[in-house]
């Protein structure tokens, strides 16, 4: 049964030049008509289901959810608990860019309901936020920081970008050490990808956007693993770090493969092998809503060997990889049988272990993740 719910929030200040997610800007006027879909959208999935299971995470992203005035947040949270009820410990998180928040804001979001944020920081060097197109400054995104912890939070992430363009082993190293003096719970720090149809991909096509080298980026990897070592924070996931007890949960149920609902323009669902994304912009997804059609652009039902192989290529992004046991429960197939030779060679090489319970990318394999993952797929 589904215990996971996404609501995705579209809405930004401004459309950063990385951007390729569905985000949008200067739609003000569309806040209390898009929510009022939202909520009738949540109100069918609820009504869909045949067994109804408290939702163990919820997760408010962009976007940038904190646009929108704490109030209105709080009141899309509520409607969602009185639709499908909340674990008593459920984790429930919300995204913010530190330029969108205020003590107060932070204090209602709190008491609300949301116990975990995810500030949106990128970095703590004003030219590279400049350069990103963010709209906020180092010195807010330490503001937004302690005024959190003020607030009551006590589960706090920080999203970090690194690879990026111009950036150097230091100037990374100088964000990395001021996000760590902060003491956050939770690290995602994400190498650039460069996506076609952003300001970004543009440039990189006409060869005017230089981006630091694979050695740089392998050496910035490998200060991440010391420096978040050294303040106590683990290594779970290729891309993120926490404290024990602080793991995203949310997140670990994708990495799982596992269901989930989402509503919300852009927003993805997996529920009964079908994957399920939504129109992208949020004026065609209210219009659709209110027209009673459906909202689904996009659908896709994995057959049980592509559903097992997602589940080992997704489990695998966590270093303590997949379990064969619970493979061999939910699909009936055991890696080692399903990828012989192929999985045979990546052992050999010292990629992937393979243990009686477990199978799982090696430290030495971690740099080598996306070949190893082509592999497998």
């Amino acid at each position: 049964m589904v215990s996971a719910l996404y609501i995705h929030i579209p809405f930004c200040v401004s459309k950063c030049r990385y951007c390729s997610f569905s985000s949008f800007a200067g739609l003000n006027g569309l806040y209390d008509r898009y929510l009022l879909n939202v909520k009738k959208e949540m109100d069918q999935i609820s009504a869909g289901c045949c067994k109804k299971m408290e939702l163990q995470t919820v997760f408010l992203g962009g976007g940038t959810p904190t646009v929108l005035d704490p109030e209105r947040l709080v009141n899309l949270l509520d409607h969602a608990e009185k639709l499908f009820g909340f674990a008593f410990d459920a984790e429930i998180s919300v995204e913010a860019n530190p330029g969108t928040v205020d003590g107060r804001a932070l204090e209602l979001l709190r008491q609300g309901g949301f116990d975990r944020l995810s500030l949106g920081v990128q970095s703590f060097s004003a030219d590279e936020l400049a350069m990103l197109g963010r709209c906020h400054s180092p010195m807010e995104a330490d503001a937004a920081f302690k005024a959190a912890r003020s607030a009551g939070f006590t589960n706090i992430s920080l999203d970090l970008m690194y690879g990026l363009p111009g950036q150097t082993i230091e100037s990374w190293r100088t964000t990395l050490i001021t996000a760590l003096t902060l003491e956050p719970e939770h690290l995602s720090m994400y190498q650039l990808t460069v996506e076609e149809g952003t300001p970004f991909g543009d440039l990189l096509a006409s060869g005017k956007l230089e981006l630091p080298d694979e050695d740089t980026v392998v050496a910035m990897d490998e200060l991440n693993l010391e420096l978040c070592g050294e303040a106590g924070l683990e290594m779970y996931e290729i891309s993120n770090f926490s404290r024990p007890g602080y793991r995203c949960r949310h997140n670990i149920n994708y990495w799982q493969n596992n269901e989930y609902h989402a509503a919300g323009a852009g927003a993805v669902s997996f529920s009964s092998g079908v994957r399920e994304k939504r129109f992208d912009d949020p004026r065609e997804y209210c219009r659709r809503v209110e027209a009673g059609d459906t909202v689904i652009t996009e659908r896709e039902e994995l057959t049980l060997e592509a559903s097992f192989r997602e589940t080992v290529v997704m489990g695998l992004r966590m270093m303590d990889g997949v379990e064969r046991e619970c493979l061999v429960a939910r699909f009936g197939l055991d890696p080692e049988r399903y990828y012989g030779e192929v999985l045979e060679k990546l052992v050999a090489q010292q990629l992937v272990e393979l243990t009686p319970t477990h199978l799982k990318v090696t430290p030495a394999g971690r740099l080598y993740s996306n070949i190893i993952l082509a592999e497998l797929v």
